[in-house]
C-alpha cells in the first residue's frame, strides 16, 4: 500500500506540467484607454494654443527596492518608465506638444544621416528643418514610496474552521514643476499622492477524521493594485492640476467658446 501511494505521489509531481491550465488565466493584450479624469478634461474647453514642452528626465527618485522571491538580486519598488508615462499623458491632454529630449542623441544622429544623404545625392538644398524648441521645461519625478502606511486585518476560528482577512496600504508621491525656458523661473509646482491597496483573504479547515487521520483544506485569494497604474494616475492628476493652476494664474487660456447666435 505504501509503495502504491509513493508511486502515485511521484507520478503526480512529474506530471504537473501535463495538467491543463485554466482558461481564466489567459487574456488578450489590450490598449490602455484614457482614464476617467483625462476624459473629463477633454470634455472641457480646449486650449487657445498648444504649448511645446520638453521633458529630459522624470524618473524614480525614491531609491526604494523590493526583494524578489528566490532571486539574489533586487528589483525597484516603482516603475522606471515614469518619463514615458508623463509624455503619453501630456499628449492625451491636448494641451501640450512634447518635443523629443530623452532620446535627443539618437534624433541628432538620424538628422545627420539625412543631411549626408541629401548632400550625396547632389541636391541643391541639403539643409533640413530646425528642431522645434520648447516653451516650458517639465521637471520632477517620483519622490516618495512608503510601504505599510496602514496595515490590519481580522480573523477567527472555531472547531478547526477559520477565516482571516488582511490588508495593507502603500503610498506613492509625485512632484511636477513647470519652468519658463526663457527666464528660468519656476512657474508652477504641484504634487500628488496615490495610495496602493493590497488585500488577502483566507479560509481553512482542519479536522481529525479519525484518531490517526487529519484532513486539512485551505482556500484564499489576494488582490494588489499595480504600482505602475497608481503612478500613472498620480502623474495624470499632477498634469491636470498643472493645467488648472496655469489657467487660474493666467499663464495660458482656454479657447473662447464659439457663439452660434
Amino acid at each position: 500500500m505504501k509503495k502504491i501511494i509513493l508511486i502515485a505521489f511521484c507520478i503526480s509531481i512529474s506530471g504537473c506540467g501535463l495538467l491543463p491550465k485554466p482558461d481564466f488565466n489567459l487574456s488578450e493584450a489590450e490598449i490602455n484607454r484614457p482614464s476617467k479624469i483625462l476624459t473629463q478634461l477633454k470634455s472641457k474647453p480646449k486650449p487657445k494654443f498648444t504649448i511645446p514642452v520638453a521633458v529630459y528626465s522624470f524618473r524614480d527618485q525614491t531609491g526604494q527596492y523590493k526583494p524578489q522571491q528566490n532571486v539574489s538580486s533586487f528589483s525597484t519598488a516603482v516603475t522606471q518608465g515614469a518619463n514615458a508615462i508623463l509624455l503619453q499623458t501630456l499628449l492625451d491632454t491636448d494641451w501640450f506638444i512634447p518635443v523629443e529630449r530623452e532620446g535627443l542623441q539618437n534624433l541628432l544622429t538620424e538628422r545627420k544621416i539625412i543631411k549626408k544623404n541629401k548632400a550625396k545625392n547632389n541636391k541643391g538644398n541639403s539643409a533640413i528643418p530646425n528642431l522645434a524648441n520648447a516653451r516650458l521645461l517639465l521637471e520632477g519625478g517620483i519622490i516618495s514610496y512608503e510601504t505599510n502606511t496602514s496595515t490590519g486585518g481580522m480573523g477567527g476560528a472555531y472547531f478547526g474552521v477559520g477565516a482571516s482577512e488582511l490588508y495593507r496600504e502603500d503610498q506613492v508621491t509625485i512632484y511636477l514643476r513647470a519652468i519658463d525656458v526663457h527666464s528660468g523661473k519656476v512657474m508652477l509646482s504641484v504634487n500628488t499622492t496615490k495610495k496602493i491597496f493590497s488585500q488577502e483573504i483566507r479560509a481553512g479547515l482542519t479536522r481529525f477524521t479519525s484518531l490517526s487521520r487529519l484532513a486539512e483544506a485551505e482556500v484564499g485569494y489576494s488582490t494588489n493594485e499595480p504600482v505602475q497604474l497608481c503612478v500613472t494616475q498620480a502623474i495624470e492628476l499632477a498634469v491636470i492640476e498643472l493645467i488648472e493652476q496655469g489657467v487660474k494664474k493666467g499663464f495660458w487660456n482656454n479657447k473662447e467658446p464659439q457663439n452660434n447666435t
